[in-house]
């Protein structure tokens, strides 16, 4: 992040993302000067709450990503500033109108006509001597510009035709240049423009899946991201032609005479008139109309992306943040059939107790054996959840699971759960799987991370590249270098919300830890290992190279349990230590009986306890983590209960009410497991009994919901859901799901979002603007799925 040294230039940044993020120009520059000095935004979130002024982690991360913007702008500025100052063309008014440019489109339009380009049909216009008769025939428009060209022919211009050609070839630079009129014409075109799709020619039988796209017109500023990257991706495959640009009935007579005003033509039917408009009209139509559609189709393809990786991000984080089961006894089960069933058993801090390969399905069916192998374990070593992985399976290990446990006492009978196994096999083959399981097969790690992730899904997620956990939309249509940012920023943000315990946490999650990252969380782990578990917070600065600003970034997230200081658990930073001691003081009773009374806390008057160092939020910050020391933000942990008999997709049958899981957001609704080995989608417009604009405002993934069953097609392998409390066939959603089974595990998939096409009709009226669920299909479906 290059650091914006001008004191002028900073405070327009800073009034600038203080517009963007609803804050103040001092709390952003406050925020700034923080970041630019090593601070992490959980950090400067958490215990810089007075410098800010309260400012959150998600006003911090998109300050940060807009100051990355508006500095790389600031830099752009400059650079042009410069350069056209070298060539003796900065004028005071042109300066100004640098210095006001808001955008990189704006300064870039400025900059056109002092670019250095290669030699254009203008410039071998002007040189050939044609630019007076432009202008001859701007002064004079009742001359026959015929008549006018004939005093122009020479040697290189050969006749009056090509003399009026290189005229206009100077007016259409002249156009294509100004600044004031492609600014004029991409603020109209971004009200105003429609969005057409054609099929390609002879592409019909290869493009089907993006039939309803074959000829397709919608407004270009309403058109949502997931059309928008589904059109986008049918064109990068050659199925589609896109293009941006006026309504043709009103919208281009509209353009046409923004352009004719530039010029201008006068509008009195002269000779020299006609020809000037016949010249701005071709320059829209050879020139300007094709940079048009090229600037609003990046914008189209940005605003997409953007709300693509912001879907993603709040998949990513209700994932990460799902409620833990707890610290027990856990046996993962990663199902299969010709292969075996995996099965890996750790205790209650993860680590691996044993092993085993059970074969209960076809060829071998040995159910005998099996029954056996997990009743052993399970005696062995008290376990006290079972977690089966929901691929190939699932199903049917979780029934022959629950005849197990059906046999077993009711004291020592586990729970079973079913938990999404989407990234188990990328963990698998990695090299941190390797380095902790040397010796162990790659499909048995994967039961081990099925078994830790119901356990603590947080600690075990962190493990795999968010990009193959599969919560997003058309992930790999957007800009990877700003999913990754993204993303590593949810990921960041979740671990220090929550909290890690330093003698436990593994060297990935602590890897996330504010001011550690993979070397200093190594070095952490090779301590520990070497020396024992950390006795307080302060052994930290014994860690080889954790100097003092890591120290400070890091020491409120971690949680020592059990010792010395009790104050080591709590999210309280050492550095407000003396103030909590003298909060507690106020109580009149020691530490260890004050923490976890709020009816105690509440009582104090934090005004009492502000000082110099340490303001209001602080202090407010302080009594409510001593009243709930080492809270955890997660939720309570529930399950879904998959119906008894509902086993597979031809098991079900419209107007099914079912529990399930959610699985997966997008913009045009929720993916749903509803225990049958295929994700049922919920379309927006079945969400809720009122017109919902995003799915997130009623579900999240990891939610249990209630869903009835309102359409199933068994060969496209489709199910249509519905979470609305009445029945209400009109907007009912088309069903959705893969053309084929389940994707290959390598690749982080999770099953269900794939098959279909991205369009085609309604099932009814939906309600009011509410987007059709016909608008869904294979194209936007396979998107969500990692490769």
């Amino acid at each position: 992040m290059a650091q914006t040294t001008d004191p002028a230039t900073a405070n327009r940044v800073a009034r600038r993302i203080a517009e963007d993020i609803a804050a103040t120009p001092q709390q952003v520059a406050a925020a700034v000067d923080l970041l630019d000095g090593g601070a992490t935004v959980p950090f400067v979130a958490r215990y810089r709450k007075e410098a800010t002024g309260g400012l959150d982690d998600t006003q911090l991360r998109r300050l940060a990503d807009r100051l990355d913007y508006l500095r790389d702008l600031e830099a752009r500025r400059a650079a042009i500033l410069s350069g056209i100052a070298e060539q003796g063309k900065l004028t005071p008014d042109l300066e100004a109108k640098l210095k006001a440019a808001d955008s990189k489109a704006v300064l870039e339009d400025l900059y056109l006509p002092f670019r250095p380009k290669r030699r254009t049909r203008a410039m071998i216009a002007r040189e050939n001597g044609l630019e007076p008769l432009l202008q001859a025939i701007r002064d004079d428009r009742r001359a026959e510009p015929a008549a006018l060209a004939r005093a122009f022919v020479t040697e290189a211009v050969p006749d009056a035709d090509a003399a009026l050609v290189g005229a206009r070839d100077i007016l259409a630079e002249t156009l294509a240049e100004d600044a004031g009129l492609l600014g004029r014409l991409r603020d109209y075109l971004n009200r105003e423009a429609v969005l057409t799709a054609t099929v390609a020619k002879g592409q019909e039988e290869a493009g089907a899946k993006y039939s309803d796209y074959f000829a397709h017109t919608e407004p270009y500023a309403k058109t949502p991201g997931h059309r928008a990257l589904a059109m986008l991706r049918g064109a990068r495959e050659k199925i589609l032609s896109l293009d941006i640009g006026p309504e043709p009935e009103a919208g281009l007579p509209r353009v046409q005479a923004m352009v004719r005003a530039a010029v201008p033509v006068q509008g009195d039917n002269a000779p020299g008139d006609r020809w000037l408009a016949a010249a701005a009209d071709w320059t829209w139509r050879v020139k300007l109309s094709t940079t048009m559609t090229m600037d609003l189709l990046g914008d189209l393809r940005a605003r997409a992306q953007d709300e693509a990786i912001e879907v993603f991000a709040r998949n990513l984080k209700a994932l990460l943040l799902a409620a833990p089961a707890g610290a027990k006894a856990t046996m993962g089960l990663d199902p299969g059939i010709r292969t075996g069933v995996k099965v890996a058993v750790v205790d209650p801090t993860g680590k691996l107790l044993d092993t085993a390969t059970v074969y209960p399905f076809q060829p071998r069916k040995d159910v005998q054996g099996t029954m056996a192998a997990l009743s052993h374990l399970i005696a062995k070593h008290g376990v006290a959840l079972i977690a089966i992985g929901n691929g190939t399976a699932s199903r049917e290990t979780e029934k022959l699971t629950a005849d197990l446990l059906a046999g077993l006492p009711a004291a020592t009978r586990p729970a079973k759960v079913v938990v999404s196994e989407a990234g188990a096999s990328v963990y698998s083959a990695s090299e941190a799987a390797a380095r902790e399981f040397p010796d162990l097969d790659v499909s048995l790690r994967g039961a081990v991370s099925i078994a830790r992730r119901l356990q603590d899904p947080l600690a075990e997620l962190v493990k795999i590249d968010p990009k193959a956990i599969g919560v997003g939309q058309y992930q790999h249509d957007v800009d990877q270098h700003r999913l990754s940012r993204a993303l590593d920023g949810v990921v960041e943000d979740a671990v220090n919300a929550v909290g890690v315990d330093l003698n436990t946490a593994s060297a990935p999650l602590l890897a996330h830890v504010s001011g550690l990252g993979p070397a200093l969380a190594e070095a952490v782990v090779a301590h520990r290992d070497t020396h024992g578990a950390f006795a307080s917070r302060r052994a930290l600065k014994d860690v080889p190279r954790l100097g003092p600003r890591a120290y400070e970034q890091c020491a409120g997230f971690l949680r020592i349990a059990g010792g010395a200081e009790p104050l080591d658990a709590s999210a309280v930073h050492p550095e407000a230590y003396g103030l909590a001691r003298r909060i507690v003081k106020a109580c009149g009773r020691d530490l260890r009986s004050v923490m976890g009374d709020a009816a105690a806390l509440s009582a104090l008057d934090p005004e009492d306890f502000v000082t110099e160092d340490f303001g209001l939020p602080t202090v407010r910050d302080i009594l409510a983590e001593l009243a709930k020391p080492g809270r955890d933000p997660r939720p309570a942990f529930v399950t879904a209960k998959f119906a008894d008999g509902v086993e597979s997709i031809t098991d079900l049958k419209p107007g099914m009410r079912l529990e399930g899981t959610v699985t997966n957001v997008a913009a045009f609704g929720a993916f749903v497991d509803i225990g049958v080995h295929q994700d049922g989608l919920v379309h927006v417009s079945q969400l809720a009994d009122r017109f919902v604009k995003d799915p997130h405002e009623i579900v999240k993934p990891g939610d249990v919901v209630s869903v009835r069953v309102t359409e199933v097609d068994v060969p496209r392998k489709r199910i249509g859901l519905s979470m609305k409390r009445e029945q209400s066939e009109g907007g009912a959603g088309r069903a959705a799901g893969p053309g084929g089974g389940r994707p290959d595990r390598g690749d982080g998939s999770r099953r269900g979002n794939g098959g279909g096409k991205p369009g085609g009709k309604p099932g009814g009226k939906p309600g009011p603007k509410q987007d059709s669920p016909g608008a869904l299909g294979a194209a936007l479906l396979d998107a969500l799925k990692p490769r």
